[in-house]
């Protein structure tokens, strides 16, 4: 049977009014000539991992409660739907907003699946202005291997090993980190060694984090559970940053095509330059329902057929919004012209960007295979295998 799900996606006027607020909040504050000047600011191919981030504007964002916006009210957020804060990453993927907030919104989803009272504990943290981000994966960007394990001591749970692929680690004052459970880790903690990875995209950090003898605190037992009730969260969240993403490739493309003039016309009067972005509007039109479509489905599950539904409405998002940043950021390069392959160009920032994007939690290609391992009913996903290659989110361009 069908999940009942509203016609408006549960998208209210509360919703509506914080969409447009962070709308002119973040075109004030992020013009694209200062976050190029923020995060561009050095073209050497061979400059060492940096984050650029302005930390006032974060604590700007924890003044207003948008880092907390799904964390329920007993914890002292603001417990809006996760429609609201889709519509806010949405937003912030914009204007390719450096800041720990993506992060954070996805750890916020993995500590309410915890329910315990430790995770409710660091869910309070967060509401005090506490960045968060989750460290789970392997090397192999899975998390099929435990690459961190927890073993006891007479100070508590100890951790040793490597988690990869850690996003804003920079960023953020507090760790998820998966060990057989969960654990609450503080970024400061004697032994937690940060290695920066070089990434593409200039608008977010990455890092392996390395574990030796870590006091650790246990958010919940069984960390695959937590993870996978979270996972489709987690990955609309994402695919609404990356339509936003797209959404700015798009109208930015759009302006230049009417300005840009070739033969004694502007380049969009041509049918080379007006279709692709024809095709590129409809595959944002086309994600971004799916992104809701997923909000929604996750807002309204009653039962475990409702779950299975959502997650496939998030998969569904993710693959679209991954092939649609694929596209986008191709032909916002191409349809530039000579400009758009250069460092001034802003058109860049956003491709590295999308790049990034498109294979965190899996591509579109990985994506399809496990939707088709849910409507086959193949218990517990034995024959998946993530089809995203770990070099490509590391490689340096």
């Amino acid at each position: 049977m069908k999940m009942r799900q509203p016609g408006d996606f549960g998208f209210d006027e509360s919703c509506a009014q914080l969409k447009q607020a962070a709308r002119s909040f973040f075109q004030k504050k992020v013009p694209t000539q200062a976050l190029h000047k923020l995060v561009a600011d050095d073209p050497d191919p061979f400059r060492a991992p940096v984050a650029k981030w302005d930390k006032a504007l974060w604590q700007e964002l924890v003044q207003l409660g948008w880092h907390a916006v799904v964390v329920p009210e007993s914890a002292g957020g603001v417990d809006m739907p996760l429609v609201a804060a889709a519509s806010l990453t949405e937003e912030a993927g914009r204007v390719a907003l450096p800041s720990p907030l993506l992060s954070t919104l996805q750890s916020c989803c993995v500590l309410m699946a915890c329910n315990t009272p430790a995770a409710h504990a660091v869910l309070e943290a967060v509401v005090r202005g506490c960045a968060v981000t989750l460290a789970v994966l392997d090397q192999q960007g899975t998390c099929q291997t435990g690459s961190v394990t927890a073993s006891q001591a007479d100070n508590g749970d100890l951790l040793d090993g490597v988690a990869y692929f850690a996003q804003d680690v920079a960023k953020c004052d507090m760790l998820i980190v998966r060990a057989g459970g969960l654990y609450a880790v503080p970024v400061n903690s004697p032994g937690v060694k940060i290695v920066p990875d070089h990434i593409v995209d200039l608008t977010r950090d990455q890092a392996h984090i390395e574990f030796n003898r870590v006091n650790a605190t246990l958010l919940a037992d069984q960390a695959d559970l937590v993870l996978g009730l979270s996972e489709p969260a987690r990955l609309t969240l994402l695919a609404a940053d990356m339509v936003g993403a797209a959404e700015w490739q798009l109208q930015t493309t759009v302006e230049y095509a009417k300005s840009r003039v070739q033969f004694d016309h502007p380049i969009g009067f041509f049918q080379a330059v007006k279709h692709p972005l024809v095709d590129l509007m409809v595959q944002v039109d086309q994600a971004r329902a799916l992104v809701y479509a997923a909000a929604c489905a996750i807002d309204h599950q009653a039962d475990p057929a409702d779950a299975v539904q959502a997650e496939k409405y998030a998969r569904m998002a993710k693959a679209s919004a991954s092939d649609m940043a694929s596209f986008a950021a191709k032909k916002s390069t191409q349809l530039h012209g000579g400009i758009g392959f250069t460092w001034e160009c802003f058109v860049h920032l956003y491709a590295k960007r999308q790049k990034h994007s498109q294979v965190m939690m899996g591509d579109a290609t990985y994506q399809r295979r496990v939707l088709a391992d849910i409507v086959m009913g193949i218990p517990g996903g034995e024959m998946i295998v993530r089809s995203w290659e770990p070099s490509l989110a590391i490689a340096f361009l």
